[in-house]
């Protein structure tokens, strides 16, 4: 079994690189600074989110990060898969799955309603791997997105 990590402020380094690395391979321009504001207030435990490490502590492979939300339609509290990662020499493996399965179910647990998230329509590997753990589109909604600050 994968380990997942609750990532702290000691493990910055490390899940700095790997989102490093992933916004490279996305293409997601974000300055170093801003990447810091926005992964730092995580691994401090704000009660907005979490961000896991995936892998060994030391040396970690990969990480997902979730944000929390509430929702009426779900019933309660939600959350949203905002990244996810894995080191290229690694995928293939069945490790996403095995954290895509893992991780939602110790949510629930601890009270979790409903998870989301969202993929490019072209990535057909990771929409068939998040299909094939439960995860459906919602065909007739959209996600559209407004920055309210750069």
């Amino acid at each position: 079994m994968t380990a997942i990590h609750l990532a702290k402020p000691e493990d910055f380094d490390r899940l700095d690189a790997l989102v490093a690395a992933f916004h490279q391979e996305e293409g997601i321009e974000l300055s170093p600074d801003k990447r810091r504001a926005g992964l730092f207030p995580l691994l401090e435990g704000i009660p907005h989110g979490v961000a896991y490490l995936i892998g060994p502590a030391r040396a970690p492979i990969g990480y997902i990060v979730l944000t929390f939300t509430w929702s009426v339609e779900y019933g309660g509290l939600d959350g949203f898969i905002d990244e996810i990662y894995l080191r290229p020499a690694v995928r293939g493996r069945g490790i996403a799955s095995e954290v895509m399965q893992t991780l939602p179910a110790k949510l629930a647990e601890a009270g979790l309603n409903t998870i989301h998230l969202e993929v490019d329509r072209d990535n057909t590997r990771a929409m068939k791997l998040y299909e094939r753990i439960g995860f459906r589109p919602r065909e007739s909604y959209v996600i559209m997105s407004k920055r309210l600050r750069s």
